[in-house]
Parts: C-alpha cells; sequence; structure tokens
C-alpha cells in the first residue's frame, strides 16, 4: 500500500464552539439512521437514567453546574451518549413527570486531534454541536479557557472522558486523567467570584457493548485472517491458544525489529507464567517503541504510558503544524525541508500510535473470562497492531456482529462539598482533586458488569 506524504502545515487552530440548533436538530434526527447503517449498535438501554433527569432538572433551573463524566471504550460512544440526552433521557423524563426543556443536549470536549483523521467536515460538525476541542499533549489554555467557561456559563451541560481516549475494553478502565476533577473545582472557583450559588456536580456514567449473537465465526474468521498475515499456521483447534500465538509471534517479531533495526536491549523472562510473560513482554516492547520515538523528538521519559504518548503526539504536531513559520514566505528549499522535518515528525509518531491502542491490555484478560466479547476486543486489538504494520487504516475496524449497549447512569459527586472542606489551600486542593479523580475511578469500575 502506498503511503501519502506528510507535508508542513500551518499552526492548528482552535475551534471555537457555536452551537447551532438547525445542525443540532438535523442530527439528531438522523441519529438512529445513522447507527443503524454506520455501526455495529442495533440496540441502546440505560439504568438510573431517572437520576439524570433529576439532575438536568435541577440544572435548568439553576441549582447545580452539570459536568457528565463518561467512560470510553469505543469511537461509537458519542452516537450513544447524545442517544441517551435526546431520546431515552426525555422519555424518562416524562415518564417521571419531570419538565425538562427542549433540547435536552450537553456540550462536550473532544481531542482536537480528531479532525486530522476524520475530517475538518467533524471538526464543523462538533463545533456546531457545541463541543469545544482541547490538545491532549501540552497545556491547552486556549481550549481549558473554553471549557471552563462552559462549564461555568454553558446552556447545557458538559460532556467529557476522563480516560482521555478509548481503550477498546468494556470491561477494563484505564486510569483516569485527573483533568476531568481539576475543571470541577475550577468551575466552583468561578462561582464563587461571580457570587453564584449553584453547586457543581459530577455524574459518572459507564457505557458497555454486548455482541448480541453469540455468534463466534466472525471472531475465528478474523484470528484466520491475522495468522494469515502475520505468517503462522494454528497448530491447536482452541480458539485461546490461537490467539495466545499470533500475539506470541507479534510480541517475537516486533522484538526483533526493536532490537535489530533500534539497538533496543530487551531483556528475556523465560520463567515466568505464560500470561504473566506474555504482559511483561508487552509491557517492556511498550517501553521500548516508546523510547525509540523519544530518542528522536528529544523527550526524556516521564510519566506513565498514557503520559508519554500525550507528549509524543504533542512533539509531533509541533514540527507538523509549524507555529515557528511563516509558510507563504519561505522559499522553495526552505518550505522542502519542512516538509521533510513534518515527514519524519509523522513518520516517527508512528512508534507511539502501536503503543496506544495497547495502554489497557493486561495479557490475563481473555484467560479469565473467555467470554466472546473479551476475544473480540482483543482480536480487534491486535487488528488494529497488525493493519497498522500493514500501513491500513487502523479506523476502518471490521465489524463482529451487532451489538447492544448498556448506559449506566451513577450517582452524582457534589464537588462544591469537597471545595469547601479544602478551605481555599492549594495543597488541600491539589489532594482533592487527586481523591475525586480516585472515586470517580472507582466509579466507573463499579458499573462495569
Amino acid at each position: 500500500m502506498s503511503r501519502s506524504r506528510q507535508f508542513v502545515q500551518p499552526p492548528l487552530e482552535f475551534i471555537p464552539p457555536d452551537l447551532n440548533t438547525t445542525v443540532l436538530r438535523g442530527m439528531r434526527s438522523i441519529l438512529p439512521l445513522w447507527m443503524r447503517h454506520k455501526t455495529s449498535i442495533s440496540k441502546i438501554e440505560a439504568v438510573n437514567v431517572e437520576q439524570l433527569a433529576a439532575l438536568y432538572e435541577q440544572f435548568q433551573s439553576n441549582k447545580i453546574r452539570l459536568l457528565i463524566a463518561f467512560r470510553h471504550p469505543s469511537s461509537d460512544d458519542p452516537c450513544c451518549l447524545m442517544y441517551l440526552t435526546h431520546y431515552l433521557l426525555p422519555r424518562t423524563a416524562r415518564h417521571q413527570k419531570i419538565r425538562l426543556s427542549s433540547p435536552t443536549h450537553s456540550h462536550f470536549m473532544y481531542d482536537r486531534g480528531i479532525p486530522l483523521w476524520a475530517g475538518s467536515t467533524v471538526g464543523w460538525i462538533y463545533s456546531k454541536l457545541g463541543g469545544t476541542p482541547i490538545h491532549r499533549g501540552k497545556l491547552d489554555r486556549v481550549g481549558l479557557r473554553a471549557a471552563r467557561d462552559i462549564l461555568a456559563n454553558g446552556k447545557f451541560p458538559l460532556m467529557a472522558a476522563p480516560e482521555g481516549a478509548t481503550n477498546g475494553h468494556n470491561e477494563i478502565v484505564s486510569p483516569l486523567e485527573p483533568g476531568i476533577a481539576q475543571m470541577g473545582f475550577w468551575c466552583v472557583e468561578d462561582l464563587q467570584k461571580a457570587d453564584r450559588t449553584e453547586e457543581v456536580i459530577i455524574v459518572p456514567v459507564g457505557i458497555q457493548y454486548r455482541y448480541i449473537n453469540r455468534n463466534w465465526t466472525p471472531v475465528d474468521r478474523l484470528l484466520h485472517e491475522l495468522e494469515t498475515d502475520v505468517g503462522i499456521k494454528p497448530e491447536h483447534p482452541d480458539r485461546y491458544a490461537r490467539l495466545y500465538a499470533i500475539a506470541e509471534h507479534m510480541l517475537t517479531v516486533m522484538e526483533s525489529f526493536y532490537t535489530k533495526f533500534y539497538h533496543q536491549d530487551l531483556p528475556l523472562y523465560d520463567h515466568a507464567e505464560p500470561n504473566a510473560r506474555l504482559s511483561l513482554r508487552l509491557k517492556v516492547l511498550m517501553d521500548a517503541a516508546l523510547t525509540v520515538a523519544e530518542q528522536y523528538f528529544n523527550i526524556q521519559p516521564k510519566g506513565s504510558v498514557i503520559d508519554r504518548c500525550r507528549r509524543l503526539e504533542q512533539a509531533a504536531w509541533d514540527l507538523i503544524f509549524r507555529e515557528d513559520l511563516k509558510l507563504g514566505e519561505l522559499s522553495p528549499v526552505d518550505r522542502g525541508l519542512a516538509d521533510r522535518v513534518a515527514e519524519e515528525a509523522s513518520l516517527r509518531i508512528w512508534h507511539m500510535r502501536l503503543v496506544e491502542s495497547f495502554v489497557a491490555v493486561t495479557g490475563r484478560y481473555v484467560v479469565e473470562k473467555p467470554s466472546l466479547d473479551r476475544f473480540a476486543e482483543t482480536t480487534l486489538l491486535l487488528w488494529d497492531m497488525i493493519t497498522r504494520i500493514k500501513g491500513g487504516n487502523a479506523f476502518k475496524r471490521p465489524k463482529l456482529g451487532k451489538q447492544s449497549v448498556l448506559i449506566t447512569v451513577g450517582d452524582p459527586i457534589s464537588v462544591s462539598d469537597r471545595a469547601s472542606a479544602t478551605k481555599g489551600d492549594r495543597r488541600a486542593t491539589k489532594q482533592a482533586v487527586a481523591d475525586l479523580t480516585q472515586d470517580l475511578q472507582a466509579a466507573m469500575e463499579k458499573m462495569i458488569l
């Protein structure tokens, strides 16, 4: 497959939220049709929506400011959440005799990188739906200021994913980033400065996908496709043995790749239990891949795997979307060199993209519970990796069957109560942010069925 060349680009501009009710009504009307034909979703159910309806009523009565923190296992989550707020929520409110003003919409935060791979049209739609972008890998003052203003003053509640990105797992919650909790405390400060009395509430929302028909044929077909891609023949009829063989083979291939061509020294784990050994090898390989990219961008490894991925992404963007150049004034030679730098950055960030899909992989996820769903999730993650290596589009995943979605509304958490307990002390507030992040993590894990 030929690879399109990356050219230097002007700086990434902030896409201001610009809610348009006509676009909103249009997207709402086509949402069921879109989900039916563009996703694998055929049914959405929700639990405890009555609580969300009560919170929306309080929000519309100017009693609270509401931040909805949702789990992010899939790229289909935005569709599900829009269906929740525009269909399930008003329906439940009517049954509960709760009067809600229409539309029952929400603003939302999204990664500024999404329009880069999904297209500028998506950026336009997100803007018209009231979305506000954020750069994940740097202190994005403009993005944070916009999100902070929406949370304190927006017409609708604000939605955000504290995991920061999809992790491909329905039954594992990635470590939460503290930004969502921090937003809540900032909102308390903003309201106090404006002499307003609304209470700041965060409500966790869980999302889980399940295959409706317990049909293993698509998974078996994908396993066979992956075996063909990696060049191995199945030596055992057991599915887990086949899945393990693909994973182990890919680890061996990639360990050789990084040892031979990028001079990484990778240790051996011959004496560990097989699944534990697989997990250790994956962890070391991910570290090697990130190290290769960090060495190129001259970045010191710091923080979690997710932290390192975010910084690498931003480092690549800094070399592709140049804020230090006036592109229209460059000579052909200078433009050519800038293009070369951008292309190199695009190539080097490939190592991080390989790692990004595996941040939540444990090595024991399937063997602990060999369900169709866990098999499918893990097989699709391997497909992502192999597709990236082949130069294909990892965003065009194969569909392995129709899915049902369960959305669970958790218990609300008062940020205002926690903020008042800190008495404005910065150290106490920092600890309160960490505690709230941990409590959100526990709440999201509790909602997994």
